[in-house]
C-alpha cells in the first residue's frame, strides 16, 4: 500500500490528537477504533467521539473508497475546459453534475470555465457522451478536451 504523503494541518483548526487521527485515516481509513486509540494513547471510546465530532463539524465530509477504474473495465480519464456562456454556468454544471461519467465539475477563474473529469469504458464512449450529452448543451461556446496518459501523482482529500 502507499504511504500519503504527511499535510501540516492548521494548528487552529484541530488539536495534534486530531491531526494524527487523520494521519491514520488518510493512510488506513479502515483502522478501527481500537487500533487508533493504541497509537494516539486514548482509549477506545476516546477515539470514537473524536471521529464523531469531526464528523459532526464538517472536517470529515464523508468516507469514501478509491477504486482503479483499469480494474472494472474504465479505460479513458478526460479533463474538459468548457467555456460557458454566464447566463447558464450554473445549469450546465448542475446537469454535468448528474452524469454517472462525470467524477469531478468545478467552475474556474477566467470567462465562464467549468472544469471537468470523466471516466469512460472507450474512446466510443466518451464521443457518444460528447455528441448527445455535452455538445447538445445550450450556452456551451467552446470544450477543449485532454485524454490522461499517465498520472503520476493524486493526492486524495477526499
Amino acid at each position: 500500500m502507499k504511504t500519503k504523503p504527511q499535510y501540516d494541518i492548521p494548528l487552529s483548526k484541530v488539536d495534534a490528537i486530531d491531526r494524527h487521527i487523520i494521519t491514520i485515516l488518510r493512510n488506513n481509513s479502515r483502522a478501527s477504533y481500537t487500533d487508533i486509540a493504541k497509537e494516539v494513547g486514548l482509549s477506545r471510546v476516546g477515539v470514537q467521539a473524536r471521529i464523531n465530532t469531526l464528523i459532526e463539524n464538517g472536517t470529515f465530509e464523508r468516507f469514501t473508497l478509491i477504486i482503479n477504474p483499469e480494474k472494472i473495465g474504465i479505460h479513458v480519464s478526460a479533463f474538459f475546459n468548457i467555456d460557458v456562456e454566464p447566463q447558464h454556468l450554473i445549469r450546465i454544471a448542475e446537469l454535468l453534475s448528474e452524469e454517472p461519467c462525470v467524477t469531478s465539475v468545478y467552475q474556474m477563474t477566467g470567462p465562464s470555465k467549468l472544469h471537468m473529469h470523466a471516466l469512460f469504458v472507450d474512446n466510443r464512449e466518451m464521443e457518444t457522451f460528447m455528441k448527445e450529452k455535452l455538445y447538445v448543451l445550450q450556452g456551451i461556446i467552446s470544450v477543449d478536451c485532454q485524454i490522461l496518459i499517465r498520472k503520476f501523482k493524486d493526492l486524495e482529500w477526499t
